[in-house]
């Protein structure tokens, strides 16, 4: 049985943690001079999200930050990972800090640390300053100067307690659902002609990068969601489609920071200056050395060549035979050392160490008589950890394994219908039921501390 097999041995020093978002868990939408976000606004729009709900309270973090530190504690977990919410430091993306959003992150690094927990602080988590959108938001050059700016002054104010920063969560994923199809926000469908976001995303890390170092911070990351990319068959216009699609989601992220270079996208429609976005200077202020690279996988994506009315230079096909989530999400664990090894392989020398920073799966949990018996995710949990030992095992650098997510929350687009988190939460009574994949995750930990098994 799964929930009883001891995992393979890990690091005394990895980092065994949880990951959440701002408009995700915090709530407080107005509270203490916090201003105006995208989602604040797309919320608000009619069929956006799932039964019209919104994040305005959500789980309510701002307020029972406490409970949810006691629940890490509990779990036995060393790592937090959670995002600061720009709006709460600066309302209208810009000018001076607001003193009252400083002082929640510093209360919140503070409870963690007491209980010997790591911050892992995200400065953009897709929640941009309304302000800034008005402007254009990431279509706009001077978003990334503003970014830049904002990561400063946060870490002015922390980073004498906090270590690890990570600058974006998930660039790819804001530019194809905020803006290229309109899913998320700040609902844009702009198709291919949102490519010059991804630079200025880009843009915007590098500035930041310096922006950190400079203040202090001692490691810098970002978080890149991941994928494997599986042609759909050997047919070599299958091949070339999924080669494209790579490009997009992995390489387009990953190339201008490891290799200082864009790959190929002309299929999209552009040079390498993506659009006339690029400027002489721009990919050496990108490629700045970075300490770690955060990788948020969830599931391998099977493309195959496009139909002719297709309109992209792929399409996604189903992958059949293999478990699914309540999300409809392929579950392939081996998928998750099949992408660190081709990582590795990729990149070499150039691949700086590995933290794993989302990785969790939805399922249709319900709380009957106190307990929420989570089969699914426990396998899902179980299954990644031994692909993750295997690919550490064949030479990758990994330093730690941060779930998604810490309790259930407001999940985008799907407002609370889909549920991720190890902690049930009721969104009406906020009411915490830690589920079995809790108390199995708490017991396999125990077990490597006290085993024995954990690697000098």
């Amino acid at each position: 049985m799964t929930d009883h097999a001891p995992l393979p041995s890990f690091p005394s020093a990895f980092h065994w943690g949880t990951s959440t978002s701002a408009y995700q868990v915090e709530g407080a939408a107005a509270e203490d001079g916090k201003g105006v976000s995208i989602w604040d606004t797309f919320v608000r729009q009619p069929g956006a999200v799932r039964e019209g709900q919104t994040g305005d309270v959500a789980c309510d973090h701002y307020h029972r930050y406490p409970e949810d530190i006691g629940l890490m504690a509990g779990l036995g977990v060393n790592a937090y990972r959670f995002s600061i919410a720009w709006t709460r430091i600066q309302p209208d993306g810009s000018g001076p800090a607001n003193p009252a959003g400083l002082a929640f992150y510093d209360r919140l690094v503070d409870a963690l640390l007491e209980q010997g927990i790591t911050p892992f602080p995200t400065l953009f988590h897709w929640d941009l300053p309304q302000a800034l959108e008005d402007r254009d938001g990431w279509l706009a050059r001077d978003t990334a100067y503003r970014f830049a700016e904002y990561a400063g002054l946060v870490a002015e104010r922390l980073a004498d307690r906090v270590e690890h920063w990570i600058t974006l969560n998930e660039p790819f994923i804001h530019l194809a659902y905020g803006y290229a199809f309109g899913v998320h926000a700040p609902g844009r469908a702009l198709m291919t002609d949102a490519i010059p976001v991804a630079h200025h995303q880009l843009l915007g890390h590098g500035l930041a990068v310096s922006a950190l170092r400079s203040a202090g911070a001692a490691r810098v990351l970002i978080a890149n969601n991941c994928t494997p990319v599986w042609p759909a068959s050997t047919a070599p216009e299958d091949q070339a489609a999924a080669d494209t699609y790579d490009a997009l989601h992995n390489r387009l992220f990953l190339d201008p920071i490891l290799l200082g270079t864009y790959p190929d996208l002309s299929a999209y429609g552009t040079g390498p200056d993506l659009r006339g976005a690029v400027r002489d200077g721009d990919l050496d202020v990108i490629a700045a050395p970075l300490d770690g690279l955060g990788i948020n996988y969830y599931n391998p994506t099977r493309v195959a060549a496009p139909g002719p009315e297709h309109g992209l230079p792929f399409q996604d096909v189903p992958i059949e035979g293999v478990p699914r989530s309540a999300f409809d999400w392929p579950v392939v664990p081996d998928g998750l050392r099949e992408l660190l090894v081709g990582l590795a392989d990729r990149y070499g020398l150039a691949l700086p160490p590995v933290y794993i920073t989302e990785n969790g799966t939805s399922v249709a949990d319900k709380v009957v008589a106190g307990r929420v018996a989570d089969a699914e995710r426990i396998a899902f949990l179980d299954g990644h950890i031994r692909a993750l030992a295997e690919a550490m095992e064949a030479g990758v650098d990994v330093r730690g394994y941060l779930t998604w997510t810490l309790m259930d929350n407001f999940e985008w687009a799907e407002g609370f219908t889909q549920r991720f988190g190890l902690v049930h939460v009721d969104e009406q009574t906020q009411v915490r039921t830690p589920k079995d994949s809790y108390y199995w995750l708490r017991d396999r930990l125990a077990e490597l501390r006290a085993g024995g098994r954990a690697r000098p």
